[in-house]
């Protein structure tokens, strides 16, 4: 009776008996639990997608210097041999002009034909290394090709087109190894007395 008495009087005055704030304050401390978690899940789910994204450019850039690598050396090994061939072109030069000469001199026919053999050979070889001579004549003057020797007045052809190839011009590769040697044309009313030289040709 007493006890019941003590309860209706708790009801009464509105006070919390022990065993419900004993309730209360677990229920806060799991909230509190639980809502510590969720930040600890939010900042490692933050971290794993920041290491993800990390990784995920460190990866990129793994494949793009690999790449870059690969270029650099199939480049390497194409042009490996530039500074020979640049080395031996005059030969081919004077193997050129040697059969130019020996052709219109019969004379010298099986000398002629050894030089011819030899230069053949020779020109192979280069090829098979990257080396292709490329046309000039007929072509309009470009500096990534052309030295430009002179200027002379035609009528017959576009002003600043290549009338005549002094030494060739040779590629290896995709790159210009050696720019062509040229007489450019230009037009009567430009020319002045005669020819001009080199620098006053216009690209």
């Amino acid at each position: 009776m007493a006890e019941e008495t003590r309860d209706n009087k708790a009801h009464s005055t509105g006070e919390t008996l022990p065993e419900e704030t004993s309730t209360q304050e677990q229920y806060q401390d799991e909230n509190a639990e639980l809502d510590a978690l969720k930040a600890k899940v939010e900042e490692l789910q933050k971290l794993a997608d920041l290491s993800k994204d990390q990784l995920l450019r460190k990866a990129a850039e793994f494949e793009n210097y690999k790449r870059r690598s690969e270029t650099d050396f199939a480049n390497l090994v194409r042009n490996a041999n530039e500074g020979l061939i640049l080395a031996l072109l005059p030969i081919l030069n004077d193997f050129i002009r040697s059969l130019k000469a020996g052709a219109e001199n019969k004379e010298y026919d099986s000398f002629y034909k050894g030089v011819e053999l030899i230069s053949t050979k020779l020109t192979k070889i280069l090829e098979v290394q990257g080396l292709t001579p490329f046309e000039s004549v007929g072509q309009p003057f470009n500096v990534e090709y052309h030295d430009a020797l002179l200027q002379m007045p035609r009528t017959d052809v576009p002003p600043h087109t290549v009338i005549e190839e002094v030494e060739r011009g040779y590629k290896l590769n995709d790159k210009v190894l050696r720019h062509a040697k040229v007489i450019v044309s230009t037009a009567p009313a430009e020319s002045g007395e005669g020819t001009r030289n080199a620098e006053e040709v216009k690209a």
